[in-house]
């Protein structure tokens, strides 16, 4: 049976201070004294989650609020709490440069400085207090690769900067806005470390993204790793934006998903579902138990130049489906602001054109709610065994951990599929975790079009 998108219970947050206020009066200081004190505790006592457990959530700032700043970000955590996840990755923050430029967030003059239209240090320290008063990390979205071409440095250290023979700074991929930094240089090595340690001293940064990782060489990545783990006490996240297999040896926890994310349109486009199952391996080699892909059905790249989840997939079942089999396959799910809306239009770059209409959308909104939360309350989801049993049509997976085992089956097409199932699971009771319905003992299951299941065997 076709899974119902429905709302889910409404949330119950906590208020100590509404809790106290039933309790005694008390005075506009007191109130702001426990108030303070009860923020400031919850800042302390924040814990960044381990790779295996981390749920990302994009977001644009250009995009996010009619603002376009920290503080709109800041206003809307609650929003994002709600999801569920509980790490919050920002675009890039730095100025952005003039000279040649196409105002790309990722041409930038500084990789300490804040682009102003943001905001100040101040409130960029404010909205990751924020975050951590609610469970939320914040991430930083670094651009070591390459710089604008009105970065101080160019000037100031014209060696390092990789050059053509005639001298003239080159391109990388042919980006005109931008030019390749020499990775050979320790002294440019060091700057970049300095100044992503900068981030995670001064503004309490829990992380980075690293735009284009697979540009700087390998043992940059050692190097710069090995100093950020050092550089602090507390766990950091860092996700290489990249699919160099070698990555993962240098001790990132993420990986990016980028050719997951080409077979699941080529899937659901019509070719064998089996191809999932290939490419899940190809992404993992070299990864360690506590190592993840970070798998997406829209980011700001794809979103812009390919379209909506519902463009791409088949309308809002089709983008659910798809999220489906990418949030569960042994990855890290992710989701880009507006997607939890199902969001009706792309956000093109430079991303200042169009705002998110948060315009409620609460059955998409409830059911990404649930699949998160399927994640976040059972571990085999998390750091369970894999065992692929894909079909042409349908994604069907085994997720063991202790003696918790889950199947999800995904039909990737518009049209209902059977599925026959595999011995090894055929002859167990279920429980469907979606519809919340029991499945009971059988060699097939009938999938309507674009169906999920998340089976959890009943003992």
């Amino acid at each position: 049976m076709k899974p119902t998108i429905k709302p889910l219970t409404a949330l119950v947050a906590l208020a100590i201070c509404s809790a106290l206020h039933g309790c005694a009066s008390v005075s506009p200081a007191a109130d702001a004294q426990v108030n303070n004190a009860v923020q400031q505790q919850a800042e302390s006592s924040y814990t960044v989650p381990a790779a295996t457990d981390v749920v990302l959530y994009q977001v644009n700032i250009r995009a996010f609020s009619e603002s376009g700043d920290f503080k709109g970000v800041e206003q809307r955590l609650d929003h994002i709490q709600a999801l569920g996840v509980n790490m919050i990755y920002l675009m890039p923050i730095y100025p952005i440069g003039k000279e040649r430029g196409i105002n790309s967030p990722y041409s930038i003059t500084s990789h300490r400085r804040i682009n102003p239209e943001f905001g100040t240090l101040e409130d960029l320290t404010s909205l990751v207090k924020s975050a951590h008063q609610r469970g939320l990390g914040v991430m930083l979205d670094f651009i070591p690769n390459h710089t604008a071409w009105d970065h101080p440095w160019l000037t100031a250290h014209p060696d390092w900067y990789v050059r053509h023979d005639d001298g003239t700074p080159v391109n990388p991929h042919g980006w005109g806005d931008v030019i390749q930094l020499n990775f050979s240089n320790p002294d440019l090595r060091k700057a970049l470390i300095d100044d992503m340690t900068f981030w995670v001293r001064e503004a309490g940064i829990d992380g980075f993204r690293f735009d284009y990782s697979d540009g700087p060489s390998v043992d940059f990545w050692h190097q710069a790793v090995s100093a950020l783990r050092n550089s602090s006490s507390r766990q950091l996240v860092l996700l290489a934006e990249g699919s160099r297999n070698e990555n993962f040896e240098t001790g990132v926890d993420f990986n990016f998903g980028f050719g997951f994310f080409d077979r699941l349109k080529d899937v659901f486009g019509g070719e064998s579902a089996k191809h999932i199952d290939d490419w899940q391996q190809t992404e993992n080699k070299l990864s360690n138990d506590h190592q993840r892909v970070v798998r997406y059905t829209t980011n700001h790249d794809v979103n812009g130049s390919d379209g909506t989840p519902e463009q791409l997939f088949g309308g809002t079942q089709g983008a659910l489906a798809a999220f489906v089999t990418a949030a569960f396959m042994r990855s890290t799910p992710m989701i880009y602001n507006g997607q939890e809306i199902g969001l009706p239009y792309r956000l093109t770059f430079p991303f200042t054109e169009q705002n998110i209409n948060w315009q409620p959308n609460p059955d998409v909104t409830a059911q990404y709610i649930l699949l998160i939360s399927l994640f976040n309350q059972h571990p085999a989801l998390r750091t369970g065994s894999l065992t692929t049993h894909s079909s042409k049509d349908v994604v069907a997976y085994t997720r063991t951990r202790d003696q918790e085992t889950i199947v999800v089956l995904v039909n990737t097409r518009d049209s209902a599929s059977t599925y026959a199932l595999p011995e090894a699971i055929s002859h167990s009771r279920w429980l469907d975790l979606v519809s919340e319905q029991r499945v009971s003992k059988q060699d097939s299951v009938v999938l309507g079009p674009y169906e999920y299941r998340v089976l959890k065997q009943q003992r």
